[in-house]
């Protein structure tokens, strides 16, 4: 086959040649013998069966094939050799994806202002954000589905290394309008009438039904699930029912909506934010970027290795 015959430093001489405008110039732009690229031109012609170039008194033109070889070296020789730069950026840990897996809805502001400086950091490296697992985020994050898992619920595992990000209280968020907002600590049967929204999560992860509600064994007048952040609060603003989110967000959104948090019992209901990573595996270059950019915007300074 034609593509067997052509070897890229046989494109590499047609594009010098082109380039130089002589064999002896071309020769010396790749620290080649006159008389060796002479040789390659040869053994090419013979390869191919037919001549590439032809002398026009001290002058060297491509053939009507040459024309065409020429052609494809320009073409070819800078895609291959963006491939190179590619695989060695993959190499150098410079080029990529990072993988993250979310099992925390309310993450994603926080996710964001680590994702910004990562990306200016990093221009080569792509960030992909899975929140939907088979098996659940732990089982992705040990089969190579995603390479660092953001949970607020780190789950035991040989192989798997969960280290806290920040810790947060998981409060109560209502309507300044509602009664609840006057209330400083709310029990489960304040719940008994209200509407309660959360994220689309199973009930026996929702902190807010097994360390709150089922332990009293009490339960909202009705439970409702809303995908995103920003129309749950506004439902809650609305005062159409109560939620639950971390502190920090509360603090965040109350700035520009009408909602109060409330303590989730005495003693409140305390969370951490877990980065996890797989222990079997050196870390990318930009893996330990992401992690560290992720602990020192939780004040708590970069990661240990």
């Amino acid at each position: 086959m034609w593509c067997s015959m052509i070897e890229r430093t046989h494109l590499r001489i047609f594009r010098e040649i082109d380039r130089q405008g002589s064999l002896t110039a071309a020769a010396e732009s790749l620290h080649l013998t006159q008389s060796a690229l002479s040789h390659t031109i040869r053994k090419l012609e013979e390869r191919v069966g037919t001549a590439l170039w032809r002398r026009e008194g001290r002058q060297l033109r491509p053939t009507q094939a040459g024309e065409y070889l020429l052609r494809e070296s320009l073409r070819l020789l800078p895609q291959l050799e963006r491939i190179d730069e590619v695989l060695a950026g993959y190499a150098a840990g410079e080029q990529g994806t990072l993988r993250i897996g979310m099992e925390c809805h309310p993450c994603y502001q926080w996710l964001l202002k680590v994702v910004d400086p990562f990306l200016a950091e990093w221009p080569g490296v792509d960030v992909d954000v899975k929140q939907e697992f088979q098996f659940g985020g732990v089982a992705a994050l040990f089969n190579h589905d995603i390479d660092i898992l953001v949970t607020p619920d780190p789950i035991e595992k040989k192989g798997i290394q969960f280290e806290p990000v920040f810790p947060y209280e998981q409060v109560l968020v209502v309507s300044r309008d509602s009664a609840l907002a006057r209330l400083e600590q709310a029990e489960p049967h304040h719940l008994s009438d209200q509407v309660l929204y959360t994220y689309p999560v199973a009930v026996e992860r929702l902190d807010i039904f097994q360390q709150f509600l089922l332990p009293a064994q009490s339960s909202p007048r009705k439970h409702k699930t809303v995908e995103a952040t920003e129309i749950m609060l506004q439902m809650v603003a609305a005062n159409r029912g109560v939620a639950t989110l971390p502190q920090w967000l509360v603090e965040e959104y109350s700035k520009q909506l009408p909602i109060a948090s409330v303590r989730l019992g005495r003693g409140g209901i305390h969370k951490h934010i877990h980065l996890g990573t797989r222990t079997d595996e050196a870390r990318s270059s930009f893996g330990e970027s992401f992690l560290a950019l992720a602990f020192q915007s939780a004040g708590v300074g970069k990661v240990s290795t």
